[in-house]
C-alpha cells in the first residue's frame, strides 16, 4: 500500500514552496485553537524525531515501534517523578525527602499527546486502518505507563462509578455522607 502522508512541515521534500490549506491556514481565518497549535506542534516534532534517526523514517513507513521509540525518547524530558521499586519513597503519594529516581513523562501528558498524534495523522492522509498511533501496542504501553506509575505513587487508578441516585432503605444517600463529613 502506498498511503501518501504528509509532513506539516513548511518545506516540501521537492523543494516547492506550495503547500496545501490544511497546513498553512490563510491569514484571514482566526488563529489556531490551543489543541491545533499543540497537534500541530506534536506533529511537526514527531517527523523531525523520525527525519533524525538513523537511516531517517518516512512517515509512510512508521509503525508503532517508531511510536514506542518516540514516547521512550521523550520521558528524559519529563517533570514526574516515578519511584523505582528499591526506593524507599516507592508507593508514597508525597515523598518527604528528594531521591534519585528518574524523572518521567507524566501518563496523562502522553495519553493526551497519542489522541492528538492520532487526529493528526489521519488529517495528513493516513488511512484509520494504518494510523501507527491507534495500534493495540500503543494502547498497551500506555495501560502499562499508567499502572507503573499509580504503583510508584502508592494511587491506584480505578475506573469512576456512576453515581446511583436511588436509596436503598436503611441506608443513606452518598449526599447525605457528604454532608455529614463537613
Amino acid at each position: 500500500m502506498s498511503t501518501q502522508i504528509q509532513n506539516g512541515s513548511s518545506q516540501s521534500h521537492h523543494g516547492s514552496s506550495s503547500s496545501s490549506s490544511s497546513q498553512h491556514p490563510p491569514s484571514n481565518h482566526q488563529p489556531l485553537s490551543r489543541y491545533e497549535s499543540q497537534k500541530r506542534r506534536d506533529w511537526n516534532t514527531f517527523g523531525q524525531y523520525l527525519k533524525n534517526q538513523s537511516p531517517p523514517v518516512a512517515l509512510s513507513q512508521c509503525n508503532f515501534n517508531h511510536v514506542l521509540d518516540f514516547l521512550r525518547y521523550l520521558d528524559q524530558f519529563g517533570k514526574t517523578k516515578v519511584h523505582l521499586h528499591g526506593c524507599i519513597f516507592f508507593g508514597q503519594p508525597t515523598p518527604p525527602a528528594p531521591c534519585a529516581c528518574p524523572l518521567r513523562q507524566a501518563w496523562g501528558s502522553l495519553d493526551a499527546l497519542i489522541g492528538r498524534l492520532r487526529a493528526a495523522y489521519e488529517e495528513h492522509g493516513g488511512s484509520p486502518e494504518t494510523n501507527p498511533f491507534g495500534g493495540g501496542a500503543i494502547r498497551v504501553y500506555l495501560r502499562e505507563v499508567k499502572e507503573c506509575q499509580a504503583k510508584a505513587r502508592g494511587i491506584p487508578y480505578k475506573k469512576k462509578k456512576k453515581k446511583r441516585n436511588t436509596i436503598i432503605k436503611g441506608t443513606q444517600s452518598a449526599k447525605d455522607i457528604e454532608q455529614q463529613a463537613s
